[in-house]
């Protein structure tokens, strides 16, 4: 089975995390690799020197182990990859703790400004609370005003 790497940009992850994931990668890869010799060995068929046409049994058992061989090609592919992908998203040597703080003081001033906006929001719902409010108390005011008449 294959397992999905998820390594989303922008966010931090501990490195011991991703090294935890690239070690399983690759443990997942090694497996992927002896299960595909056992399966190679498993249907292997032995090969006729008289020139005799294959037999029905021979026959399946080819197709079957193309589509095996199809799945573990496309399963170390795909590990490769995610493998890849890990190496990838390990810090570098030139990240360093300033570049860690530039980009951690980048998130605090999008953070306040996002902050701001979402204050701006909530003074404007108040504005528009206050107004219904005021259109609420009319409207009760005017139905009294009308039930009071004669």
């Amino acid at each position: 089975m294959v397992t999905k790497i998820w390594i989303k940009k922008n966010k931090t992850f501990a490195m011991s995390d991703r090294l935890t994931q690239l070690q399983d990668a690759v443990n997942s890869q090694a497996d992927n690799m002896c299960n595909s010799v056992g399966i190679l060995q498993q249907c292997a068929v032995s090969s006729s020197f008289s020139g005799a046409a294959i037999k029905q049994e021979e026959q399946e058992n080819k197709n079957k182990q193309e589509e095996l061989t199809q799945l573990f090609a496309t399963l170390i592919a795909r590990t490769a990859k995610d493998i890849e992908v890990l190496i990838d998203s390990l810090p570098s040597e030139e990240s360093s703790q300033e570049l860690q703080a530039e980009g951690l003081k980048k998130i605090e001033v999008e953070n306040d400004e996002s902050a701001r906006d979402l204050q701006c929001a909530v003074e404007r719902g108040e504005a528009i609370l206050g107004k219904i409010n005021a259109a609420l108390h009319d409207i009760a005011t005017k139905q009294i005003e009308m039930e009071q008449s004669p």
